[in-house]
């Protein structure tokens, strides 16, 4: 799972644990956004598009692998990078380790950006709110029948 917190000048918003994927999108029809991300306080790149994804393995087969992003094999320790139709073809999704943390700095002025967690609730995002990505302290354990698992995804007992 991962760990999303949203900072407005410093004070932490909003805060949320997101199984599949939190996704900062335009709120506006026919407009990109302006996005710069940091991987590990490390400058990566501005993204000029319609949002951007940030998913777990789990979210990697959702909206990330829609938008053109990879399936993570659910026992990669990984988070997925995956700009929404960038401006620049160069933009490609980028797949970071799990202990990375990922800010994104919104510099849309006004409400024009949301944060969505998992498709269920959000909220808006003003100029200057950074995004924070990582890791959740908490996990997820799947049950499966017995006659559904085989030895690739499942423990022999």
């Amino acid at each position: 799972m991962m760990h999303v917190e949203v900072l407005r000048e410093g004070n932490m918003i909003a805060s949320y644990d997101a199984l599949n994927d939190a996704v900062i999108t335009k709120i506006a029809i026919a407009r990109m956004i302006d996005l710069d991300t940091h991987i590990d306080e490390q400058f990566v790149c501005a993204y000029k598009a319609d949002g951007l994804i940030i998913a777990t393995p789990t979210g990697s087969t959702a909206y990330s692998l829609s938008a053109g992003g990879p399936i993570i094999f659910p026992s990669v320790p990984a988070i997925c990078i995956t700009p929404i139709c960038p401006h620049m073809l160069t933009n490609r999704p980028l797949l970071v380790p799990d202990t990375s943390v990922i800010r994104v700095t919104s510099r849309d002025p006004d409400e024009s950006v949301y944060l969505t967690i998992d498709g269920q609730v959000g909220t808006p995002i003003r100029e200057h709110d950074v995004v924070v990505c990582h890791s959740s302290n908490f996990s997820l354990h799947l049950v499966r029948p017995p006659s559904k698992c085989s030895s690739m995804y499942c423990a022999k007992n």
